[in-house]
């Protein structure tokens, strides 16, 4: 009979914040560290404890590794004891405007303001919340996929907070991982209006900047190619109207990086409109474009996700979701076009 490995016991258990030392005996050589992880903490899931180690809160005899890495006798794994996996959001009985709906996917025109998914100090309020209301006891049986952990129910993409527009969720696992892999292969296709603050100099172009983390402002992201984080970005754009004091852009994404067309946009001189991150201004008074005083033009980012071209991850049928621009957006571009 095969000896199995043997499992580490912690004693006293550890809380989150500890550290915990494993001494890798003989039976356990050779494991794999995220195996060797399971079997000590059988209460977190492997992707937590995956992001744990990838986080860099897992060393082995004092050095940071793979979760792929090999044990040999003898050596030591110390471990920061992470918090315990937050459940999933509540359901919220929040409006939800439905582009579609069927077995498989749900598509939804998101609105401004509204987080995706449960984060650090947004734990209300979001779509997944919102999704989990309207979906898990829908009359067709459906609910939401968990393939992307219970926090994000359905959750295949993003969009920021600000960025308005037609966001797709999985209800199976199934559709989850078919969609995936088609965001993976860039067979989606994305596209984005946005008024900009400043103009583009050509009326159509493609941007081919990396980007990263930003170098010293955490919440931000840069044009980059000196660094770990760094990865290519590529974004097409198209002028469709030009003003005195911006434009109206469609852009078509070519890969997803974080706050990629905010990033670009920016790095070409012209930022998205109320984007406080990048364009340092983040509401849009009338007295701005010379107009009598009243309550502001815009109040977040001009981005809005105008369409999503998919296959259907049951039928293979090529669809197309288009989402109208919301009304605070009409609003600035009327203004735009009266200065």
């Amino acid at each position: 009979m095969t000896q199995q490995p043997s499992q580490p016991q912690p004693t006293p258990p550890p809380q989150p914040g500890d550290q915990a030392s494993f001494t890798v005996d003989s039976a356990a050589a050779g494991s794999r560290l995220d195996v060797f992880l399971a079997r000590a903490f059988p209460d977190y899931s492997r992707s937590y404890l995956a992001r744990t180690i990838e986080a860099g809160g897992v060393r082995v005899d004092g050095v940071v590794v793979k979760g792929s890495a090999k044990l040999r006798d003898g050596a030591v794994v110390v471990l920061t004891v992470p918090a315990p996996p937050r459940a999933g959001p509540e359901a919220e009985e929040i409006p939800l405007e439905f582009l579609h709906v069927d077995e498989a996917i749900a598509v939804v025109n998101k609105p401004a303001g509204m987080v995706v998914h449960p984060a650090k100090g947004n734990w209300k309020g979001t779509l997944a919340g919102a999704l989990k209301w309207h979906l898990e006891a829908a009359a067709d049986g459906g609910g939401l996929s968990t393939a992307g952990g219970a926090v994000r129910p359905g959750i295949v993409h993003r969009l920021d907070r600000d960025t308005s527009g037609v966001i797709v969720v999985a209800r199976s696992e199934v559709a989850h991982h078919a969609l995936a892999r088609q965001f993976e292969q860039r067979s989606v296709t994305k596209t984005y209006l946005a008024v900009t603050q400043g103009q583009p100099r050509f009326d159509a172009d493609e941007i081919d900047l990396p980007i990263g983390i930003h170098p010293y402002q955490r919440e931000k992201m840069a044009v980059r190619s000196d660094h770990a984080t760094s990865r290519p970005a590529v974004t097409r754009y198209e002028v469709l109207e030009r003003f005195r004091a911006g434009a109206l852009v469609r852009l078509a994404p070519r890969t997803g990086r974080t706050h990629q067309i905010r990033v670009h946009l920016a790095a070409i001189g012209a930022p998205v409109l109320g984007d406080s991150l990048y364009s340092g201004r983040g509401v849009i008074e009338p007295g701005l474009l010379g107009l009598p005083p009243g309550p502001p033009l815009l109040e977040r980012q001009a981005l809005h996700a105008a369409a999503l071209e998919l296959d259907h991850p049951v039928s293979g049928e090529r669809l197309r979701f288009e989402a109208p621009l919301p009304a605070d957006i009409e609003r600035m571009l009327a203004a735009l076009r009266s200065h």
